[in-house]
C-alpha cells in the first residue's frame, strides 16, 4: 500500500514548502556525471560515509567550542591558524582528519586486536574507543603535552627486536617523556595493551595518564569513569580497566560542563568517579615525579570488549616469522620496510584479513587478494589458505563474490588469486571453492554487455563503482580486466590439472574479454585516448587511468613494454604526479604508495631504469614506523585519506622487493633486475620465496650471484639481469655465477 503514495511529489512539496533543495533532483543531478548502473552507490560505503562524517558533526560541535583542552595531534595540527596543517572550518559539513592520518597498530600474531598508536603516542587500546595520553606536569606549571610538540621535540620508532612495540619520546623544557606501547599476555591469559612510561624533569611534578573521550579520527565517548576498590585501576565506559600497577598519589576528574582535567592540573580535589551524559568525561591519575630522577610506570588496559576474556591462542612473532623470505641488503632504511610491512600483513590476517587495523578494519575481495599476494610468495601460504578458504560463502547463489554492491573486480580477483595459489601450491583449490569458482566464471559470462550502449561497451562488464577512487560509476576496464586475467589465470590451472572442459569454457569467456577490450581501446578516438587506455571508453585520459594499469601488473595480459601500456604509464607520470609520486586527484587527493609501486613494478618489468626513483620515493614517504596510510598529504606528508596504516600499501612494498630479486614472467624467471645501485658492493640476499617452478633464494656478494632453488620438475629458463653487469640467460640448472660489469 505504501509503495503506491506519490512519494517523490510530496517530497518535492515539502522541500519546496520548507525552502529546500528538493533532494529526488539533486540525486538525479549527482547522478548525471556517470553512467547508469544497477548499484549508485555501494551501500557498504554509504554506510561508511554516514558513520565517518556523523563523527565529523560531532567533532564540530565538541572541538572548536573547545581549544583549551589536550587534544590529539591532527586537531592540534588541523585547528592550528599557525600550521601549514591548518584546515578552514567555516563552510566544512563536519570537521574530520584530512592531515594526520597516521597511526601504528601493535598486536600479536592470531589475535584480531589492534590497539593502535598516533605519531605523539596517544594510545586507542580498543577499536574506535577512547584514549590514554600521558603527559608531565611540574609545581611551577610547566607541561609537556606531546601532541602538542613539533615534529623536532618528538621521535617515534618501531621496534621488533623481540614482540611489536612502539617507543615515542618527547622532550620539552627540561623534560623527557619516553612511551613503550605493545600487545602484553602469558598464554594462559587474556591479551592487554601496555604502555611503559619513563617521565623525567628538572624538578619536582606529576606523571598524569589521562582518560581521553577521543582517537584519531575524532569525539568517542566516555560516560563514566570510577576508580575500582583497589585503588589501582579505572573502570572507564564498564567496558575495559586502566590498570597503574601501583595507586596513585591524587585523581581528578570532570564532566564537559567543569571543562578538561587538564585545565585544573596538579588541583587539590580527590575524585574517584564521574558520570557525564554529554559523553566527555575526563580524568587524570598523578603519580609522583622527584626533581632529576626517572619515574617509572607501567599501565595496561584490559581488552574484552574486543576479545572477550578467556586465553587466546597465540605464537610468537618467531614462530609466526619463521621461514618468510627475508630481506638482507645495506639500505637499512629499505630493510626495515620490508620487516615492518612484513608484520603488518600478519598482524592485519589474523582473523579475516582486512586493510587496515582501524578505518578499514572489514573485509574487501579487493585488498584481500592483493595482500594474499605476498602472503603466498614470502613464506606464509598456510595463512593463505585459511583465509582463501572462506570465500566460497562469501558468494551470492549467482555466482557473484560480494562484498560491496557495485564493484564488478571481485570475481576476477579471486579466480586470479586461486589460480595464483593453485600454481604456487600445484594443487586445485578444495572442492568447495573450486565450486564457486567455476560459478564465478558463468556469473562472469552472464554479467557482460551484449550490445554498445553506449558505444565501446560490448563485451564489457555493466558501469559500477568499481575501485571506488576511478571516479563516479562507468565502465571501467579496471574490471574487465581482472576478469581476463583471472579467467587465463585459472583456465591454465584447471587446464594443467586436466579439468578440460571447466579449463575450455574459462578459456573461451577470456578470448571474449580480450576481444571486446581491444575493439574498445581501438574505438577510443585518439584525442581523447591520446594513444594510452583511459579508465573507460567514454572517459578522456585522467588520474582514473591508473586503473588501466592492472593489465601490465600485476596481471601481465600484455608483453613487456606494450606501447598502449608504456603511453598509459608516461601520461600518468607527465600528468598526476606530484612531489615523485602517483597524485590520485579521485576521492583519495593524496599520494599513493601502492599505486606509484604498481607503476614502478611496470617500469621494471619494462627495464626502464625510472623505476628506482618512485621506489626510493615510497620509501621516503613512509612514516617513522615504517607506514603508510592510503594517500599522503602532499604537504604535510601526513594522511589524508583512509587508514593510516594501510595493508594493500605494505604488501605491494613485499612485492616490488621481491622483484628486485625474483620476478615471474609466463615462461621464465628475471633474476636481480631490480637491485639498486646503492645497494651494490655489500653482501645481499632474498628468500626463500614461492615461484610456479619451485621455491628460490638469491645471494649476491662481489658479482658473484648464487641461486638456491628447490624445482618442482623441470626448472624454468633464468635470466640474470643485475644492473651494471651483463646479463645472462640459462637453462635453469645452473646455480652459480659470475657476473662481468658492463
Amino acid at each position: 500500500m505504501l509503495n503506491l503514495l506519490p512519494w517523490k511529489f510530496l517530497v518535492k512539496h515539502a522541500a519546496r514548502r520548507y525552502g529546500v533543495l528538493d533532494p529526488a533532483t539533486v540525486m538525479a543531478r549527482i547522478r548525471g556525471f556517470a553512467q547508469p548502473s544497477e548499484v549508485a552507490e555501494p551501500f557498504e560505503l554509504l554506510r561508511a560515509g554516514i558513520v565517518f562524517h556523523a563523527r565529523g558533526l560531532v567533532n564540530a560541535k565538541a572541538i572548536q567550542h573547545n581549544l583549551d583542552w589536550v587534544w590529539p595531534h591532527w586537531v592540534e595540527q588541523q585547528f592550528n591558524p599557525a600550521s601549514p596543517s591548518f584546515v578552514p572550518r567555516a563552510f566544512s559539513f563536519s570537521h574530520i582528519n584530512l592531515t594526520h592520518r597516521n597511526w601504528t597498530a601493535v598486536g600479536m600474531p592470531d589475535v584480531a586486536a589492534y590497539p593502535i598508536v598516533d605519531p605523539r603516542g596517544l594510545v586507542t587500546p580498543l577499536h574506535d574507543g577512547w584514549s590514554l595520553d600521558f603527559w608531565i606536569v611540574t609545581e611551577s606549571r610547566k607541561r609537556l603535552l606531546p601532541s602538542k610538540l613539533d615534529e623536532s621535540a618528538v621521535t617515534q620508532q618501531l621496534d621488533f627486536s623481540d614482540d611489536l612495540k612502539i617507543r615515542t619520546v618527547s622532550r620539552s623544557n627540561e623534560m623527557e617523556l619516553e612511551l613503550v606501547t605493545q600487545m602484553v599476555g602469558r598464554p594462559d591469559e587474556a591479551p592487554k595493551a601496555s604502555t611503559s612510561i619513563r617521565a623525567s624533569a628538572q624538578e619536582d611534578g606529576w606523571l598524569v595518564v589521562a582518560i581521553r573521550p577521543y582517537n584519531p579520527e575524532g569525539i568517542q565517548f566516555v560516560h563514566k569513569i570510577e576508580m575500582e576498590a583497589s585503588g589501582k585501576a579505572f573502570r572507564v565506559n564498564d567496558e575495559a580497566t586502566v590498570d597503574f600497577g601501583e595507586a596513585p598519589v591524587s585523581l581528578r576528574m570532570a564532566h564537559y560542563a567543569e571543562g578538561d582535567v587538564y585545565l585544573n592540573l596538579p588541583g587539590d580535589k580527590d575524585q574517584k568517579q564521574v558520570s557525564c551524559s554529554t559523553g566527555m568525561a575526563t580524568a587524570a591519575a598523578l603519580f609522583r615525579i622527584e626533581a632529576g630522577k626517572p619515574r617509572e610506570l607501567s599501565v595496561s588496559v584490559s581488552l574484552e570488549r574486543d576479545l572477550g576474556r578467556g586465553a587466546i591462542r597465540r605464537r610468537s612473532w618467531t614462530e609466526a616469522l619463521k621461514g618468510t623470505a627475508r630481506l638482507e641488503v645495506a639500505d637499512s632504511r629499505m630493510k626495515f620496510l620490508y620487516d615492518a610491512a612484513m608484520r603488518t600483513v600478519v598482524l592485519l590476517s589474523a582473523d579475516e584479513l582486512v586493510p587496515g587495523p582501524y578505518t578499514y578494519r572489514r573485509f574487501w575481495f579487493r585488498d584481500a587478494c592483493l595482500m594474499l599476494h605476498p602472503l603466498l610468495t614470502l613464506g606464509l601460504p598456510e595463512a593463505a589458505d585459511r583465509i582463501i578458504g572462506k570465500f566460497a560463502p562469501r558468494q551470492t547463489a549467482a555466482g557473484y563474490f560480494l562484498s560491496q554492491e557495485g564493484e564488478w573486480d571481485s570475481n576476477g580477483q579471486v579466480l586470479w588469486i586461486a589460480a595464483r595459489q593453485c600454481a604456487l601450491r600445484h594443487r586445485l583449490p578444495d572442492p568447495e571453492l573450486d565450486k564457486a569458482l567455476r560459478k564465478a566464471v558463468r556469473w562472469l559470462a552472464k554479467k557482460r554487455l551484449t550490445k554498445d550502449d553506449p558505444a565501446g561497451t560490448r563485451g564489457l562488464l555493466p558501469a559500477g563503482f568499481s575501485a571506488e577512487h576511478l571516479g563516479p560509476n562507468d565502465y571501467y576496464y579496471w574490471d574487465d580486466f581482472w576478469a581476463w586475467g583471472g579467467l587465463t589465470a585459472m583456465a591454465r590451472e584447471w587446464r594443467r590439472h586436466e579439468q578440460h572442459e571447466i579449463a575450455e569454457e574459462a578459456e573461451k569467456l577470456a578470448k571474449g574479454f580480450a576481444t571486446d577490450i581491444g575493439r574498445s581501446i581501438e574505438s577510443i578516438p585518439e584525442r581523447r585516448s591520446k594513444g594510452a587506455i583511459p579508465a573507460a571508453p567514454g572517459r578522456r585520459m585522467d588520474a582514473g587511468a591508473i586503473g588501466s594499469m592492472v593489465a601490465d601488473y600485476p596481471l601481465q595480459l600484455y608483453p613487456a613494454g606494450e606501447s598502449r601500456i608504456m603511453a598509459t604509464l608516461d601520461w600518468l607520470m607527465d600528468h598526476c604526479f606530484h612531489g615523485g609520486g602517483f597524485f590520485q586527484e579521485m576521492i583519495h587527493s593524496g599520494i599513493n604508495a601502492y599505486l606509484t609501486l604498481d607503476l614502478a613494478q611496470t617500469l621494471l618489468r619494462a627495464d626502464d631504469p625510472r623505476f628506482m626513483g618512485l621506489v626510493r620515493r615510497v620509501a621516503e614517504l613512509a612514516s617513522p614506523t615504517g607506514q603508510w596510510p592510503e594517500a599522503i598529504h602532499p604537504s604535510t606528508g601526513g594522511g589524508c585519506m583512509g587508514d593510516g596504516q594501510h595493508g594493500w600499501a605494505a604488501a605491494e612494498w613485499l612485492m616490488m622487493m621481491r622483484s628486485c630479486f625474483v620476478r615471474e614472467e609466463e615462461d621464465h624467471l628475471v633474476i636481480g633486475s631490480g637491485i639498486l645501485p646503492e645497494w651494490l658492493g655489500s653482501p645481499m640476499s632474498f628468500g626463500p620465496t614461492l615461484t610456479p617452478w619451485g621455491q628460490v633464494s638469491v645471494r649476491l656478494d662481489d658479482g658473484r650471484l648464487e641461486i638456491e632453488a628447490t624445482w618442482h620438475d623441470q626448472p624454468p629458463r633464468l635470466i640474470v639481469a643485475v644492473p651494471g653487469y651483463r646479463r645472462i640467460t640459462e637453462s635453469g640448472s645452473e646455480r652459480n655465477f659470475t657476473l662481468e660489469p658492463v
